[in-house]
């Protein structure tokens, strides 16, 4: 997602050298001054020229063109996608009736929070797609260094997530509904292991310094002994839209270990792994308390009072939590007639807090400030750019999301689970929208800080064009 700013440096060719690969070097005419890799790339073109003048063109004619092979793999992923939802219909219809609700949520219990994590993927590589043609400079912003991942390499992981994913579930369904209980319940252990050694591999591959950037920023999250930099209270806010996906992942761990993965039995709600598990409300409010321990950070290093009332609105978030929690463990005509007011209240003090936080400290909306920017004009930036419909939508659809959110974090919906995950993905698409916005403030603080973009080995007229954007922005 992000990079390092003390990543490995990369090889002298831009064109030979991607993020956590190896340097490319050639032996050809090693020992022979002014050769170079790229000249020993050429060599074989020149030789094949002086047998037969048209061969680079030959060479050229047999290489497919991008459209052609964009358009093959649309066919070969829309094969895979009809495939996998043919094999889990007909799967999940060999089942009986009363098995097969049940079924289906243990198995959405194991891929929701991979899926959600996937999407969440797809939505940053949109963002950085979008700063990237816009006169935001997010590398100085996140303090990336010249080799951050971009797009197209955010993309390239959550295409390989998305494939990967619904396949294992897939399997799982298959071998379940086919009597393999035993390598139906692998399929959803193999694949967290694989993530997680993917995540923590200590080599230079998959994108090793990235990687390391991730996990170190998740580490600063998780002990704020340091200055809070922009990255990390950036990713401990995104966090906090998925405390659902944490409290799945807690649920699904608890399974594997104690091998109840393929089976029913765990639904019972005093279970080990079931409702009544004091472990859900506390990871839950996890990334809650993280950024309150951020925000108290940040004063005690800035003594700025409006960090306390931020650490405030975390801290509102902490009695929805453990007082909707509370109906598994009191009567029911306890809970409705006194704890479920509470909860109610609670609720909707967090979501008008946060409401009101938004609009005026993270997004400043309040003087309708622009949105930034793109460096070449096309129908989507007329139809964004300026507009007012564009705060007027982001206003309403936050207020309503963030109630709707808050609702999700309560014990009510933790069986419905196509509500849970709509509800979560909308909670992630309005965490999108408000990507754009606090990148936005923040640029503007640096700006007006006086910071300017580094002109180095670019044409003048570049120079002139950021420049003149620098002071407009």
């Amino acid at each position: 997602m992000f990079e390092n700013q003390t990543a490995i440096a990369s090889s002298h060719s831009p064109h030979l050298r991607k993020p956590g690969s190896k340097s490319v070097s050639s032996d050809l005419g090693a020992g022979e001054p002014g050769n170079s890799v790229q000249e020993g790339y050429v060599f074989p073109l020149t030789v094949g020229e002086m047998k037969a003048s048209n061969s680079p063109m030959h060479t050229t004619a047999i290489m497919p063109s991008p459209i052609f092979l964009w358009r093959f793999k649309v066919i070969w992923f829309l094969i895979w996608a009809f495939t996998c939802c043919k094999i889990g219909w007909d799967s999940v219809m060999r089942m009986s009736a009363d098995l097969r609700d049940l079924f289906l949520y243990e198995a959405f219990l194991y891929y929701n929070p991979l899926l959600l994590v996937t999407m969440m993927v797809w939505l940053w590589g949109v963002c950085l797609w979008v700063f990237s043609q816009s006169t935001i400079n997010y590398a100085k912003i996140f303090d990336l260094d010249s080799n951050h991942l971009t797009h197209r390499e955010i993309w390239k992981c959550s295409i390989w997530m998305t494939v990967i994913v619904p396949t294992s579930m897939t399997a799982y369904l298959y071998l379940y509904s086919h009597g393999e209980v035993a390598l139906a319940a692998s399929q959803p252990v193999i694949l967290y292991v694989a993530v997680a050694l993917v995540l923590i591999f200590p080599f230079d591959i998959f994108y090793f310094s990235s990687r390391y950037f991730l996990l170190r920023t998740l580490w600063r999250i998780a002990l704020p002994l340091q200055p809070i930099s922009f990255p990390d209270f950036f990713l401990a806010d995104i966090l906090t839209s998925m405390a659902k996906v944490f409290s799945d992942l807690e649920r699904s761990v608890c399974r594997m270990v104690h091998r109840q993965v393929a089976t029913i039995a765990w639904f019972e709600a005093d279970s080990v792994c079931g409702s009544h598990s004091v472990a859900i409300p506390l990871v839950l409010v996890i990334p809650y308390i993280w950024r309150l321990l951020q925000c108290l950070r940040q004063y005690k290093d800035t003594k700025e009072k409006p960090t306390l009332f931020n650490a405030l609105k975390y801290s509102t978030a902490v009695p929805v939590i453990f007082l909707s929690a509370l109906k598994y463990h009191v009567s029911p005509d306890r809970w409705t007639y006194v704890y479920r007011r509470l909860w109610l209240f609670s609720s909707v003090v967090n979501s008008l807090y946060s409401f009101y936080w938004d609009i005026t400290r993270d997004w400043d909306l309040s003087v309708f400030t622009r949105i930034f920017k793109f460096n070449k004009p096309s129908l989507c930036t007329n139809l964004f750019y300026g507009r007012r419909w564009v705060y007027f939508w982001v206003i309403g659809s936050n207020l309503i999301l963030r109630c709707t959110w808050t609702y999700k974090l309560s014990a009510h919906l933790r069986h419905n689970y196509l509500t849970v995950f709509m509800v979560t993905a909308l909670e992630m698409l309005r965490r999108f929208q408000w990507i754009f916005f606090r990148v936005e403030n923040e640029w503007n603080k640096i700006t007006k800080s006086g910071f300017q973009i580094p002109m180095v080995d670019m044409p003048r007229e570049e120079e002139k064009l950021l420049g003149s954007t620098n002071h407009n922005v």
